[in-house]
Order: structure tokens, then sequence, then C-alpha cells
């Protein structure tokens, strides 16, 4: 095993569990789905049972697939919509800064997830174990990780909102 594999290792599983820790609050946290739906009905995420379920599903299994570093631009794509949706419609009225919560830690938890796209999962994942003497694992880093990160990602994002996302009014 090399550093460089054990810091993918690192990297994927820090990342990926965060995340599905999320998505696992969503469903089972303080409050549950409903209260989740009633966050996301209050933000302008209509219907928000929808919504709450799409999120929390989406949060946990790209999580997890990137922990295990399975099918990885794939997941990736996945950090991207979410934190691309979260970032829109909870934090970008409030500056980039955390601590005035900003949107600066959706988009280290994106842009992590497309580094780790481009570099690919590593020799200590499930994309290397199935894949790595098929012509498939070129597609699973690389420039074409990437890109179906970002593309995908993007494009999950953007259209959520432009299908969904109804702002409610602003307060007097």
């Amino acid at each position: 095993m090399t550093a460089y594999d054990f810091a993918l290792l690192l990297l994927r599983v820090v990342l990926g569990l965060t995340m599905a820790a999320h998505g696992y609050n969503k469903f089972f946290g303080k409050g549950g789905l409903a209260g989740t739906a009633g966050w996301f009905d209050s933000m302008g995420m209509k219907p928000g049972i929808f919504h709450a379920r799409v999120a929390a599903s989406t949060e946990m299994a790209a999580g997890l697939g990137l922990a295990l570093g399975l099918l990885t631009p794939i997941p990736a794509a996945g950090f991207v919509a979410l934190m691309f949706v979260a970032a829109w419609t909870v934090h970008r009225h409030n500056g980039f800064f955390i601590v005035k919560e900003g949107w600066e830690y959706n988009l280290i938890l994106a842009v992590a997830a497309v580094a780790v796209a481009g570099t690919g999962a590593g020799k200590l994942s499930l994309d290397y174990a199935l894949f790595h003497t098929s012509g498939v694992y070129d597609y699973l880093h690389g420039w074409f990780g990437l890109l179906i990160a970002v593309v995908l990602g993007l494009a999950g994002g953007i259209g959520q909102l432009a299908i969904f996302y109804r702002p409610p009014a602003p307060k007097a």
C-alpha cells in the first residue's frame, strides 16, 4: 500500500461517511423525515416530503458510494448536486464563511468529491477491485471522472432548482 492510496482512502471515507451521516440525520435525527420535510417546505423546496426523501437518500447513497470508491464519479456528482442546492437555497445569502452559515462548507465538500473523481478512488477501492482490468476503469478517473462529476452534478442541482424551487416571499 502506498501513502497515495491510503490518503485517497482516508479522504474518501471521511467525506463519504460525513455525507452519509447527514442523510441518516435527515431520516432519523430530531424531527425525523417529517421535520426535514417541513424545513424543506419552509425554504421553498416543495413538496417538502419528496425533497426530504430525495436529499436524505442521495446523501446516504453518494456518501457510501464515495466511501467505498464505487463508480466514484457518480457519487461525486451527487455531492455536487446536493451541495449546489444546499448552497443556493440555504447558505448563499449568508456570504462565504461557515461561521455565519455561509456556503464555504458546501464548496469544500463538492470540490473535494470532484477532486477524488479526477484522481480516481485509488487501489483501495471497489472501482479498482472490480474494474482495473477492464476499459471501464479508464472512465472512472482522470478527465472523464472529473467531467462526469461536474457536468452530471451541476445538471442535477440546477435541474432540481429550476423545476422545484419556489423561494418564499421576502418578509416585510
